[in-house]
């Protein structure tokens, strides 16, 4: 069996102290800025903590507090990189429309046809 590198954090406390430090260090709120502060040589580091059990509560809240940032860079005068990376997050800016008729299709059927064919 493959074994890879051994996990910079053994307990959900270490991480956990690990991530609110770089919290409380004022940098900017990224997730790669995440990543290299607890000492991860990439993000995908993050999302492989985040599929163990016991780091998948302290990754998720750290991931949704990074999301809360971009979310809130929303209100700035220029949001376009806040956009990007939400996109990239899962967001999506799409509308939903609702047809006023349901069923229009299998009404249409039972009509006469109005446009003969030529």
């Amino acid at each position: 069996m493959k074994e890879g590198r051994p996990r910079i954090f053994e307990t959900a406390e270490d991480l956990e102290k690990a991530i609110q430090a770089f919290f409380d260090s004022g940098e900017k709120r990224t997730i790669t800025g995440l990543a290299l502060s607890i000492g991860f040589e990439s993000r995908q580091s993050i999302y492989d903590y985040e599929k163990d059990g016991k780091f998948s509560y302290i990754i998720k809240k750290a991931r949704l507090m990074v999301e809360n940032a971009y979310e809130e860079m929303l209100f700035d005068d220029k949001p376009t990189g806040a956009i990007f990376a939400l996109k990239n997050m899962g967001w999506a800016d799409s509308q939903k429309t609702e047809h006023a008729f349901k069923g229009l299709e299998e009404l249409a059927k039972k009509l006469p046809n109005f446009f003969p064919e030529e």
